[in-house]
């Protein structure tokens, strides 16, 4: 489920036609906190009280007498006026940086283990050609999508997914092309419908949700990826579809495409919604 946080950078628009799609993007997740008391500030404020001088020359004796309890007094007044506040942290899956992102993707989630979906012992002497061959037979008749990728392009992926953790993805349909919101969360992406997240706010499910495991990926030189979607939103092959348009553009180096991560991350206002369709509508002519 994705969440709304505080300090959300300004808004962007694109233009469908006659319609007008606003979206914002949360910045990362913060914590709030109460400070340290400012003693000095504490005595203004007492001294301020109407009922100051009439207990003024009990107050400095008391200061002179017992500065300690004095100190304890002072806190304990100041402590009445404040409201209290804990330690908090929000956070939220769609965490990543509109405008000026230049820190990684953030983890909210403890990394899922490879074997939490299958017994690793079983496959701790097999090549890394017969894993993938298990991994995906596996998968074939699931209601999910999967895949086998070679380290060199996870650690690809994951660095680009670092350096732009947000970015939309056009999906065809019949009527023409809906705009999907994804975001990197550790080894994890997360997929939205723009226009639910701009519905729902904060309650926009996810059409998808792609996990990388990668407990293997240093032994076999393999990360195994599994791929979760709504049924009622997607269907096996339109999440194939996200999954191999968030492959062109994170883990493969092209010079044009990564034009558009630039954009969409540092330069929003010179971002353009058309560049993605028309660059997805030249991969399909080829």
């Amino acid at each position: 489920m994705f969440k709304i946080l505080i300090n959300v950078p300004k808004l962007r628009q694109l233009s469908f036609d006659n319609a007008v799609i606003k979206f914002c993007f949360p910045t990362q997740y913060c914590m709030i906190s109460t400070s340290k008391m400012n003693y000095e500030k504490a005595e203004e404020n007492l001294q301020s009280n109407p009922y100051y001088n009439k207990y003024a020359h009990k107050i400095a004796d008391l200061q002179k007498t017992s500065p300690e309890e004095f100190l304890a007094r002072l806190k304990e007044n100041e402590n009445r006026k404040t409201p209290k506040t804990s330690n908090k942290h929000i956070a939220t899956p769609l965490a990543g940086h509109a405008g000026t992102a230049k820190s990684g993707s953030t983890v909210f989630t403890k990394p899922k283990l490879l074997n939490d979906v299958m017994k690793t012992e079983l496959i701790s002497g097999k090549s890394a050609d017969e894993i993938k061959d298990i991994w995906l037979e596996y998968h074939k008749h699931k209601d999910c999508i999967a895949a086998s990728v070679p380290s060199s392009n996870f650690d690809l992926l994951q660095s680009r997914g670092e350096k732009f953790p947000l970015f939309l993805l056009p999906l065809p349909r019949d009527q023409g092309y809906e705009f999907i919101l994804c975001q990197f969360s550790g080894n994890e992406v997360h997929f939205t419908p723009l226009i639910s997240y701009q519905t729902h706010k904060e309650n926009a499910p996810e059409c998808l949700t792609m996990v990388y495991y990668t407990d293997i990926k240093e032994s076999k030189g393999i990360v195994l990826m599994k791929g979760e979607f709504n049924k009622d939103v997607l269907t096996a092959l339109e999440a194939q579809c996200l999954a191999n348009e968030l492959q062109l553009y994170y883990g493969e180096e092209n010079e044009k495409r990564t034009l558009l991560l630039e954009r969409f991350t540092n330069n929003p206002d010179d971002f353009r919604h058309m560049d993605l369709i028309a660059n997805l509508e030249t991969l399909s002519l080829k």
